[in-house]
């Protein structure tokens, strides 16, 4: 307990600092538990507490990601999605899996460095175009829908490698039900959850609360992928009210994926044996240029202009929470601390290149923007 007091009081002071600086808090929040950890100082060791507060919070990151998920925006911008996510997909994830490849990691970790190449963080990409005030460019639409790309991927990886080793079409068949049955519960039940919502004392808080970890103990009772059904059931309960069970949520997810980030660096350890300092910095450096590949491309295929596509590079080069979840999950302590070390260098970058996208496209093409692109008229 002591052990996370300490952790949590770290992470108060760096949030106070970064939310001053306007900088990204998770790569801080990694270094935190680092420096706190196998890696540094061993002031803080794992428990159980600790176990089941990062479980926690990333049940949580989950179950927000699938309330984001609206159904109908994506199935009215499907072509555009489709488009600039599948450029995206081939582009990060090729070049991740090459570059560790040739690093000399083993196939299994190459496709998890891959997978994370693959995954900006979409807190930070949308944190970028609101803080530094570009939500009426034209590529900010693009930078959304390709999060939302990203995001469904997610959710197809999770359902596929989530499998506990069941046939497939009997785990399919038993998500299939669990799915249904949640759809009509929430159907028939849908007039009092909105009661129960716009009560003002705890109850909000506690269905929410119990929502989630009763539908992660089912998912684990039936033996079926837990991250699937968190995320999907958030998807289902958004189609009530997302923005209350978001305000309701948010607080659990805030203050329990600290807990998850600060611990995933105390249980890396950077001098961990077969960790090779110089792959690690090529595979970061890799993960800056391969968002810078992708991004480009996307520029000129769905805007017709490179300028669009360092746009759209600077403000998805950070990757974050869901890097760390999948190198987590099924990740070696070599990808643990690869993939760590990665959201950390790009992180940074990707804060200081989204701030000044203007004077890096204008140093890198020699064109000055005209102050943002505008959306195209409709």
């Amino acid at each position: 307990m002591e052990g996370i007091v300490l952790a949590l009081s770290v992470c108060l002071v760096l949030a106070l600092i970064t939310k001053k600086l306007a900088l990204p808090s998770i790569p801080f929040y990694i270094i935190a538990g680092l420096l706190l950890g196998k890696s540094g100082l061993a002031l803080v060791h794992e428990d159980s507490i600790a176990l089941f507060l990062t479980h926690l919070g990333l049940l949580f990151l989950l179950f927000f990601l699938g309330l984001e998920i609206k159904p109908d925006r994506i199935w009215s911008n499907q072509r555009a999605i489709v488009k600039s996510g599948v450029i995206d997909l081939h582009i990060n994830i090729l070049i991740g899996f090459v570059a560790a490849y040739a690093l000399g990691f083993s196939l299994l970790d190459a496709l998890v460095v891959a997978a994370a190449f693959f995954i900006s963080s979409t807190a930070m990409a949308v944190t970028s175009l609101v803080e530094n005030k570009k939500l009426l460019m034209r590529e900010a639409e693009t930078i959304v829908w390709l999060m939302v790309f990203e995001d469904i991927v997610i959710i197809l990886v999770l359902a596929f490698f989530g499998s506990s080793g069941e046939h497939p079409v009997l785990m399919l068949a038993k998500v299939v039900l669990v799915l249904l049955v949640l759809v009509v519960i929430t159907r028939v039940g849908r007039d009092y959850i909105i009661s129960v919502l716009k009560r003002d004392d705890e109850l909000p808080v506690l269905l929410t609360f119990s929502a989630v970890l009763g539908i992660a103990a089912l998912a684990g009772a039936w033996r079926i992928p837990e991250s699937f059904m968190v995320i999907a059931f958030g998807t289902i309960l958004g189609t009530i009210d997302p923005v209350a069970f978001e305000i309701h949520s948010r607080p659990f997810k805030d203050v329990f994926l600290v807990v998850f980030f600060v611990f995933f660096g105390i249980t890396t350890d950077l001098f961990a044996h077969g960790v090779s300092l110089v792959a690690i910095i090529a595979v970061s450096v890799a993960a800056v240029f391969s968002k810078l590949a992708s991004g480009v491309a996307i520029g000129k295929v769905i805007h017709g202009d490179r300028a669009s596509g360092m746009e759209i590079w600077t403000n998805t080069i950070g990757r974050g929470e869901f890097s760390i979840a999948i190198a987590a999950i099924w990740g070696s302590a070599v990808v643990s601390s690869t993939v760590a070390t990665m959201v950390i260098v790009t992180s940074i970058v990707g804060a200081f290149a989204a701030k000044y996208s203007t004077h890096i496209r204008t140093f890198l093409l020699g064109v000055r923007p005209e102050g943002g692109t505008p959306p195209p008229r409709r």
